[in-house]
């Protein structure tokens, strides 16, 4: 649905809330469905991300599953099954279990995470595409202070 040409005055009483949500579920939408297209989904690539001593886990070493859905705790959706998504992972030969149940990348995991990396910056071009660095950082500013004018933290 395409919404009609709103002039400033009508945007500038628009509800921020209702936008920012509208455009949560828009880029998530769009980035899973691209990661899709590559064959893997946006939670395998987070589990690959925080196994990895090159990336969020710099001293290794593993995680359990409720370890790992504690450090994504702030980017989860509640329809994001880690337990699922492990042994997805873990058939595919990219993650390993030990008898604790910590998880642990492996080589070929490793390669992986650094192949899935690669398609980022045409997501993220996709995403931009039309939006001027300048009015991107502006948006990101005004969002943030609006967190923090409701006493949020961000």
């Amino acid at each position: 649905m395409t919404t009609p040409h709103l002039s400033d005055a009508e945007l500038a009483g628009q509800p921020a809330a209702y936008w920012t949500g509208v455009a949560y579920e828009s880029l998530i939408a769009f980035t899973r469905a691209r990661q899709a297209e590559h064959g893997f989904t946006q939670p395998q690539f987070w589990l690959l991300r925080n196994l990895s001593p090159n990336d969020l886990l710099p001293g290794g070493g593993g995680l359990t599953v409720p370890e790992l859905r504690q450090a994504m705790a702030s980017y989860l959706r509640a329809e994001d099954d880690l337990d699922a998504e492990a042994e997805v992972l873990r058939e595919r030969g990219w993650l390993s279990r030990d008898v604790d149940g910590r998880l642990r990348i492996t080589e070929a995991g490793e390669a992986a995470r650094v192949r899935l990396k690669q398609h980022a910056p045409a997501i993220r071009a996709r995403i931009h595409e039309g939006v001027d660095d300048a009015d991107y950082v502006t948006t990101l500013k005004v969002l943030r202070q609006m967190i923090r004018n409701t006493g949020g933290t961000g």
